[in-house]
């Protein structure tokens, strides 16, 4: 294994991998069956042309996520990371962005639910704290299903400095806030714009609300403290790309 190389498992996991240009796969481990389901879904590519590719067993494969106790469906592959994205290259030039931000955020569960629900619905990036980024953590990459191949992530080493370079730069930064003074659809979500989640027990820290101008909450019943920040960020995600789409 190379130092810059890891494992991933699970069927969307590996095949988004394969199918991905930027992403170097090293080598596959299939099952027959999980071989034949490869070409059944992509009967006009064929994905596995420059990759090294091994089959095993169903029980060979298990020691790959033995420790984590994941499914791995009969698909293991050795990746390694993908290219690292400037982000003030990224903005320059591009209108109407919308990213998301995590403040303390550091379950891997979590983190790769957020990551498919952000792809899913247009969101243009993720904003995290390279040191809370799990990077190579199987549990992450199988959460987000396929989803880490199509979200531009932008790991940086403070998220304060990056919130106060990016509102010197035209964005508006709203954190998602349970005593937040309005509800997240009474924004109008025009222009630049960043989603900022604190972690599920503490929410944000009090320095990042510093660098934040607006609080908004979703709307929920009141007999229900909270929901789980996944699901509330696929509900901002989901609203913001409808109005994006139809405004």
């Amino acid at each position: 294994m190379n130092k810059s190389s890891f494992f991933i498992l699970g069927q969307h996991a590996v095949i988004e991998a394969l199918k991905n240009p930027k992403r170097k796969v090293l080598r596959v481990f299939l099952t027959e069956e999980a071989k034949k389901n490869i070409h059944r879904k992509n009967p006009n590519i064929n994905i596995l042309k420059d990759v090294k590719v091994y089959f095993k067993s169903k029980k060979e494969l298990d020691k790959y996520s033995s420790k984590d106790q994941l499914t791995h469906n009969g698909y293991v592959a050795e990746v390694e990371h993908l290219e690292q994205i400037d982000l003030k290259d990224f903005i320059k030039e591009k209108k109407n962005l919308t990213f998301v931000c995590l403040d303390e955020v550091t379950d891997p569960r979590n983190i790769g639910s957020l990551i498919r629900s952000a792809a899913s619905f247009n969101v243009d990036g993720l904003i995290i704290k390279e040191r809370h980024f799990p990077s190579e953590s199987k549990l992450m990459f199988k959460s987000a299903s396929g989803c880490m191949e199509h979200l531009n992530i932008f790991k940086v080493s403070n998220i304060n400095s990056t919130l106060k370079n990016l509102r010197e730069k035209n964005f508006w930064v709203y954190g998602f806030d349970s005593k937040g003074e309005k509800d997240f659809t009474d924004i109008k979500w025009e222009g630049n714009n960043i989603l900022v989640f604190g972690s599920e027990g503490f929410g944000m820290k009090q320095h990042t609300k510093k660098y934040t101008d607006f609080f908004v909450k979703i709307n929920i019943n009141n007999k229900i403290e909270s929901l789980n920040i996944s699901n509330s960020a696929s509900i901002a995600f989901h609203y913001i790309n409808y109005k994006k789409i139809n405004d």
